[in-house]
């Protein structure tokens, strides 16, 4: 463990400049230098709730430089234990002799390199002269998805509903920037047919974004229903947009807004216009035009792991050199 980096969720949260977050992940979706496997899941029994725990691994090569691996363990019924569901951290190595070079708190990491991405992808997606933005849900993820937007778009006002109003009302007092305005609002209804962009990250089981409401030129980007059985977006949503996702090899598979419809015929995998990949290698194009109404999904890809703990691995270092 001599030498090892230990980064921790403070060092994460004062080390992000979302431009250059952003940016780092472009590069690293624009390679073909990186292998990704397929995430490994298991579940094993947890005798003293009844309800089984998860272990994820989520590792990543960047061949004769970096590897990494995520490992996350979700145990359902922490809450009798007063902790969190979700524990995670990120081991970082040394690609040729396999030495282990850092250990980065994963959460953080998570937050900071998923807000990334869904700002990655509008960057192809939504208007350039975005100025308004709806966020619907008021997790850890909120915050961070409201800075990564604003950070490639000129947001001027910021919406933030959650079911808990008084939740909604505590993420706008986080922020005290003077580049957008930012309120509270009690239904999604009240401004989603009048933002450029709808941004949801919640573990609703029903959809929040439902089509009739969407109107021309808007972005929408999902970011919850992990599971194969929630969504955030009803049928007519997907019906009215052009749909994106992260990655082929998980946004098929693991969340009911792209796996529903395809299981219903609502959507078929070839009306999926492209991936990161695509985007970032301009294999092919993002937004065709302002009256376009985009849908991105993302799930998340363990290439955003590693990209981004080497962005704070690389920052970190510049504070010990």
């Amino acid at each position: 463990m001599k030498n090892t980096a230990i980064i921790d969720s403070d060092f994460i949260e004062n080390s992000t400049n979302f431009k250059t977050l952003i940016s780092a992940l472009k590069t690293g979706f624009s390679s073909n230098d990186y292998l990704v496997p397929l995430r490994h899941h298991h579940d094993f029994p947890n005798p003293d709730s009844g309800l089984d725990s998860t272990l994820l691994l989520m590792p990543a090569w960047h061949p004769g430089q970096n590897s990494g691996v995520k490992i996350v363990t979700v145990s359902p019924d922490n809450a009798k234990y007063n902790l969190p569901a979700i524990h995670s951290t990120y081991i970082y190595l040394d690609s040729i002799t396999g030495k282990l070079k850092a250990i980065l708190e994963a959460k953080s990491l998570t937050v900071k390199r998923t807000a990334a991405a869904s700002a990655l992808a509008s960057l192809f997606l939504s208007r350039e002269n975005s100025e308004s933005l709806l966020m619907i849900g008021t997790g850890a993820l909120s915050t961070n998805l409201i800075e990564a937007h604003a950070s490639i778009r000129p947001i001027k006002k910021v919406y933030v509903y959650g079911r808990d109003y008084n939740k909604a009302k505590a993420i706008c007092k986080h922020f005290t920037t003077t580049q957008f305005t930012i309120e509270a609002i009690k239904t999604i209804e009240e401004k989603i047919s009048e933002v450029d962009i709808i941004s949801s990250a919640t573990l609703s089981t029903k959809p929040l974004v439902i089509g009739k409401h969407l109107k021309p030129g808007q972005h929408v980007d999902l970011v919850g229903a992990y599971k194969k059985d929630t969504r955030e977006a009803d049928d007519e949503a997907i019906l009215k947009s052009s749909v994106y996702i992260d990655t082929y090899q998980g946004g098929l598979k693991e969340s009911g807004d792209i796996l529903i419809p395809l299981n219903t015929g609502i959507l078929k995998e070839n009306d999926i216009q492209a991936d990161l990949f695509e985007l970032c290698g301009n294999q092919k194009t993002g937004r065709k035009n302002d009256t376009e109404i985009t849908l991105f999904k993302s799930v998340g890809h363990a290439l955003e792991d590693l990209l981004a703990a080497t962005y704070y691995v690389d920052k970190y270092a510049k504070t010990k050199a």
